[in-house]
């Protein structure tokens, strides 16, 4: 498991000041969910986390590592005990799903053909979809996109996963289906989490600890069933339709 560190880190794109001065930390074996709305640096605050994206200040630390302070060979080392679940899932439409999945086993580790084999038949079996090994992208719906990019996500064995809108363009059933799955997965990897989600169907089933952004600023920290029933306009107008959905039935 990793634990995350992140102080006063600040960035800003032209005049528009995306992260302003955050600092967070997230324990070992956590599954944090950040909240906040569009442009608020949801998906800003993790690409830096991973230096995807290069903050104008600030330190963010990797089970003690300065990752910001580190040469490019040391990064990419760091980087292999990370996962990263994009928003599209980001398959390779030109690659089978077994080598989408073998893609960064062969890349990143010098595993022989026979353990790159059994590493990506285990991916699938951990997501259900063992059957699916040669099927291309094109066949796969969106929540078995879903799915394989998970599998390809944990294919390393990650200690930290940060995940960008997991369930986002899902229905109700097949959202809680991966964020059960999700938790499944942490639990059986022992992994560290940080999920960026507006997915409050997503968050309920996931999060042990919540954070929500506002104007580049962390608005809240704390637990989850406060947050819900706060009192704050901000906070309750941004939940309102979410708990609506709730309360109509899509979790009890």
């Amino acid at each position: 498991m990793a634990e995350v560190e992140v102080r006063n880190l600040s960035k800003t794109f032209g005049d528009t000041v995306v992260l302003d001065n955050i600092s967070l930390k997230i324990n070992e074996g956590e599954n944090v969910v950040v909240f906040g709305r569009s442009g608020t640096g949801k998906s800003v605050l993790i690409k830096c986390i991973v230096r995807l994206l290069e903050p104008d200040s600030g330190e963010v630390f990797i089970e003690g590592q300065n990752i910001l302070s580190l040469s490019e060979n040391k990064l990419n080392e760091v980087r292999k005990q990370i996962g990263f679940l994009f928003q599209s899932a980001a398959l390779y439409d030109s690659m089978s799903v077994r080598e989408n999945l073998s893609f960064p086993l062969i890349r990143n580790f010098n595993f022989t053909a026979k353990e790159v084999e059994t590493k990506v038949k285990s991916a699938l079996e951990k997501v259900s979809l063992e059957e699916a090994i040669d099927k291309m992208p094109a066949e796969l719906s969106g929540g078995m996109k879903k799915r394989i990019g998970l599998a390809r996500t944990i294919i390393t064995e990650p200690k930290l996963i940060l995940y960008d809108e997991p369930t986002t363009g899902l229905d109700p059933i097949t959202t809680k289906e991966i964020s059960q799955l999700i938790v499944e997965l942490q639990k059986d990897l022992k992994t560290t989490s940080i999920v960026v989600t507006h997915d409050l169907i997503c968050a309920k089933i996931i999060a042990s600890h919540a954070v929500v952004l506002k104007d580049g600023r962390i608005k809240y920290e704390g637990n989850l069933e406060n947050l819900v029933s706060t009192s704050d306009p901000f906070l309750k107008d941004f939940f309102t339709s979410d708990m609506l959905e709730v309360k109509n039935g899509s979790v009890k």
